[in-house]
């Protein structure tokens, strides 16, 4: 049922009506593309929105009378959402559709009924929770790419800067930057590949072990005993009695393993952690991809000043563009985290080339 209107309806409200007639139907072919992309339960939910978003588009056609000749164009967002939907189905539209959500238009609107608004906020809820998913699926990887990338950018804009500040030739200003890609990169990949065959190593030290329950039926043993075993895994008492009164059935009856198989404290702890060459590899290349930029234009033979402003400009923009992906994936704002990430590298590199313009060795 729709909510009294105050007075006649007017042209200008006809107008909104429509407007928000389109923005619904645009709303709703994104979660309908980004339900086509995904199967279980996210399916189901994102299907369940799509449903939604076509009770609120009727309301506002019953409210028209019937489907206007000349419909407004969605809005530069909804637009972008539909496509980038039915195109990849990421978590950047998630992010992006979550911000959406959380500008209803209608707490304000007198056509707009109570369940709509509380739908929308309802919404906002819902999409905020698949996106925090999606987050956590790719924190740990993300995190990896924004972390190697940038310092790839930050440390070789910063050496190039303060080497070509002293006032050495193009080509040493090169060397040097190429120089430090790879020993940037080179040190990431294996500082990497250290760090997760270490914790690799380390749970692998603190898996559960079953000879003492392959060996249960030649133990002079009870299940009491044999449930110390499991509580020091972690298992309550009653959890833990019970386990051992099984494998110490299975193992008189013959058996030399419970059916149960072993208990995992970790779960999954390995699969989490991940290949520690694909960890290496992955941590050099995202670190050469930031750290060729900044070298670029003396690559392709610019010099001095001409040079410098070029790298700091390829930089800004890479700079810019990772912060701004940040801000959408945390569901910030992405021009407040783009500028953030602008001003942290820049001021890095600032504070080189100051310290090469002091110890400029140019008139040596």
């Amino acid at each position: 049922m729709t909510a009294p209107a105050a007075a006649e309806p007017t042209a200008a409200d006809r107008r909104r009506w429509a407007r928000y007639l389109v923005e619904e139907r645009a709303e709703g072919f994104v979660y309908q593309k980004l339900a086509d992309r995904r199967t279980g339960e996210e399916r189901e939910i994102l299907l369940s929105l799509a449903e939604a978003e076509r009770r609120h588009e009727q309301h506002w056609l019953d409210l028209l009378g019937e489907e206007p000749a000349r419909l407004p164009r969605a809005g530069i967002r909804s637009r972008l959402l539909g496509w980038m939907a039915g195109r990849f189905g990421s978590i950047f539209v998630l992010a992006l559709a979550q911000s959406a959500e959380a500008r209803s238009p209608y707490d304000a609107e007198q056509y707009a009924t109570p369940a709509m608004r509380a739908d929308e906020k309802v919404h906002y809820e819902v999409v905020r929770g698949l996106a925090a998913r999606g987050r956590r699926r790719l924190s740990g990887s993300f995190r990896a790419a924004v972390f190697g990338a940038n310092d790839g950018l930050v440390s070789n804009l910063a050496l190039v800067l303060g080497i070509g500040a002293t006032g050495v030739s193009p080509g040493f200003v090169l060397f040097s930057g190429v120089a430090g890609l790879l020993a940037g990169a080179l040190s990431m990949g294996a500082g990497e590949f250290v760090s997760v065959r270490s914790q690799r190593e380390l749970l692998a030290a603190t898996e559960a072990n079953e000879d003492a329950a392959a060996s249960a039926g030649d133990l002079d043993i009870d299940e009491n005993e044999l449930a110390l075993v499991y509580r020091a895994r972690g298992m309550d008492q009653d959890e833990a009695l019970a386990r051992g009164r099984r494998i110490i059935a299975a193992a008189r009856a013959g058996a030399q393993r419970a059916a149960t198989g072993p208990v995992r404290v970790h779960g999954d702890d390995h699969e989490i952690v991940g290949s520690d060459w694909t960890a290496a590899i992955s941590s050099f290349l995202l670190f050469a991809s930031g750290a060729i930029v900044p070298v670029l234009p003396w690559i392709f033979g610019l010099q001095g000043t001409t040079a410098i402003v070029v790298a700091l400009v390829l930089v800004g923009i890479a700079l810019l563009s990772t912060g701004a992906m940040v801000g959408i994936l945390s569901g910030g704002p992405p021009l407040r985290r783009a500028l953030r990430q602008l001003a942290i590298g820049f001021g890095a590199a600032a504070i080189t080339y100051a310290l090469g313009l002091a110890f400029g060795v140019g008139a040596v």
